[in-house]
C-alpha cells in the first residue's frame, strides 16, 4: 500500500469535524499520557487546547531536551534556478509571473558554495523551480558532485522524481529530500495548481514512499499553511508521518511549518494561523512524536524564532537568500518570497547561543568522498 491508497480511506470532512468536537477533557487526557496517538493529536491541535498552551509548551520543552539536548541544527538553502513549468497561485516562481529567470552554471555554483562555506555552513538545501527539461536529472548529475565536494550533508527541494532517479542522486551524494504536499485537500490542491506536472496530486503524495524505497536518509514533509484549514491539513501531515515511520523505519523524518509569505501574484490565505496557533501546532507535533525533527525557516520573524527555539524546534535555516545567486551577489527581483528573518548567520547563531543552545553546523557525515 502507498500513502495515496491510505489517504483515500480518510475523509477530510470527518477529520475536521472530529478535531473541532474535541473537548477540554480530551486535551487533559492527551497531556496526561506518556505516549500519544493520532486521536490525541487531534485534541492537541483543536480549539479546545488553546487554553492549555502553557502546559503544552512546558511538556514540549522537556520532551525535546530529553531527546535532542540543547542543540539546534543550522542549514541554508541554495537556490539553483527559478525556472518553472508550473502555474501555482502562491509561488513567486510560477511560470506566468513576469520575473527574471536564471539557472546557475557550475562556475556560479562554485562562487555560491564558497560564499556559503565562509559563513560556516556544512548542511545545505538545494532548491529549484520545477522544470524537468532544463533543471532535471541531467542538470542534477552535473551539479551534485560539485556541490557535495563542499558540504557534508546535502538535501534537495525540487520536483518529485522517480525512485530510480532518487537512488542515482543518492549515489552522487544526496542525503535528504524535502517534498511538501502543499495541501492534502485534493479539491483545494487543484484550485492552486493550474498547469504543469505539479497538477499530479497522487504522484506528489507518493513521493516520500519512493524516497524511502530509494534509501534516502531524511525525508521532509509538510503543508503550506494558509492554503487550507490548518488544523485539518496538519492532521494529514501527522497521519502521513505515522504511516511513513511504520512502513520505512530506516529513514529519518522532518516537518516544516511554512506560512504563506508575500510574493509575486499575492494570494490571500484561506486559513490564517496566528503565532499562538503555530506554537500550539509545534507543541502538538512534538508531543505526538518525540523523534521527528521540527524545522523553522527564515519565513518567520527573528522575535518569533528566538522565542519558540526552546520548545520543539531542532533545525533552523539562517541567512537565507531565496533567489539564484543570492549569496555571491544580491538581486532581489529573482527571489521566490521575502524572508522574515534577515539576520546574518553569525547573528542568528549568537542569538541561539544566548538562549543556552549549541549550534550544530553539520547534520551528519556519510563518509562520501566525492
Amino acid at each position: 500500500m502507498s500513502f495515496s491508497e491510505y489517504w483515500k480511506t480518510i475523509e477530510w470532512d470527518d477529520i475536521r469535524l472530529s478535531i473541532y468536537s474535541k473537548t477540554a477533557s480530551d486535551v487533559i487526557r492527551a497531556l496526561e499520557k506518556s505516549k500519544r496517538d493520532l486521536e490525541d493529536f487531534k485534541a492537541l491541535i483543536s480549539p479546545a487546547a488553546e487554553p492549555f498552551l502553557e502546559q503544552m509548551a512546558q511538556q514540549t520543552a522537556a520532551v525535546t531536551r530529553s531527546r535532542f539536548g540543547y542543540t539546534v541544527n543550522f542549514y541554508v538553502p541554495l537556490y539553483l534556478s527559478n525556472l518553472c513549468a508550473n502555474t501555482c497561485t502562491y509561488c513567486g516562481f510560477s511560470m506566468e509571473n513576469r520575473i527574471k529567470r536564471r539557472t546557475l552554471s557550475l562556475m556560479e555554483i562554485e562562487r555560491e558554495c564558497k560564499a556559503i562555506k565562509s559563513m560556516n555552513f556544512d548542511n545545505i538545501l538545494l532548491v529549484t523551480g520545477e522544470h524537468q527539461t532544463k533543471v532535471g536529472m541531467e542538470y542534477f548529475r552535473d551539479v551534485l558532485p560539485a556541490i557535495k565536494y563542499h558540504f557534508s550533508y546535502l538535501s534537495m527541494e525540487v520536483q518529485p522524481l522517480r525512485e530510480n532517479e532518487y537512488a542515482e542522486l543518492r549515489s552522487l551524494g544526496l542525503n535528504g529530500v524535502m517534498v511538501y504536499q502543499e495541501t492534502y485537500n485534493r479539491v483545494t490542491y487543484a484550485d492552486h495548481h493550474l498547469r504543469g506536472n505539479k497538477m499530479e496530486f497522487e504522484f506528489r503524495l507518493d513521493t516520500p514512499d519512493r524516497l524511502a524505497r530509494a534509501g534516502i536518509d531524511k525525508i521532509g514533509i509538510g503543508v503550506l499553511i494558509g492554503l487550507e484549514e490548518w488544523r485539518t491539513d496538519s492532521f494529514f501531515v501527522a497521519s502521513h508521518l505515522d504511516y511513513l515511520e511504520h512502513m520505512y523505519w530506516q529513514s529519518r523524518y522532518s516537518i516544516s511549518f511554512p506560512r504563506l509569505r508575500p510574493c509575486e501574484g499575492v494570494l490571500q490565505p484561506k486559513s490564517v494561523m496566528n503565532d499562538r496557533q503555530l506554537v500550539q501546532l509545534i507543541c502538538a507535533y512534538r508531543l505526538l512524536n518525540p523523534e521527528v525533527e521540527l524545522s523553522l525557516s527564515t519565513r518567520e520573524s527573528p522575535t518569533f524564532r528566538d522565542k519558540v527555539l526552546p520548545l520543539g524546534i531542532t533545525s533552523m535555516s539562517a541567512a537565507s537568500k531565496t533567489k539564484p545567486g543570492g549569496y555571491a551577489n544580491d538581486e532581489s527581483a529573482l527571489e521566490q518570497f521575502s524572508v522574515g528573518d534577515e539576520r546574518s548567520a553569525h547573528d542568528v547563531a549568537l542569538a541561539v547561543k544566548q538562549s543556552g543552545f549549541a549550534v550544530v553546523w553539520k547534520d551528519w557525515h556519510s563518509g562520501y568522498s566525492g
